[in-house]
């Protein structure tokens, strides 16, 4: 990839897909190098875990699809708060990107494991 405002932070394996039965294809994840922009305007007290999301990527305790979001990913991981970590894929580019990196409480969480749209990674 010859586009200099992306960066490399982990890869979407065939488990990620399986667990959270997607369809979107496996590869490398990239963060735009304006995606701490976006989390210090909207999610600032989340800054401090954009090192983390290669972690979350590769490891998340939870795993899942936003029904309202295609051709997305949503992975969770419980870091003192729960961090979640949108991973969308760019149909016109043709590659996956952080799309954004924010903290949901923990009875939002529950809900989204109870009903079937997180589940266990």
């Amino acid at each position: 990839m010859a586009d200099n405002s992306l960066i490399r932070v982990g890869v979407l394996t065939t488990k990620h897909n399986a667990v959270a039965q997607s369809n979107l294809p496996c590869g490398i994840v990239y963060q735009s190098k304006g995606l701490p922009i976006h989390i210090q305007k909207h999610h600032a007290n989340c800054l401090s875990y954009i090192p983390a999301i290669s972690s979350i990527i590769a490891n998340p305790d939870y795993i899942g699809v936003n029904p309202k979001e295609p051709d997305s990913i949503e992975l969770v991981k419980q870091l003192g708060a729960n961090i979640l970590v949108a991973v969308k894929l760019d149909k016109a580019k043709g590659h996956l990107y952080v799309a954004s990196l924010y903290d949901i409480t923990s009875a939002k969480l529950q809900a989204r494991i109870m009903s079937g749209r997180l589940k266990p990674f």
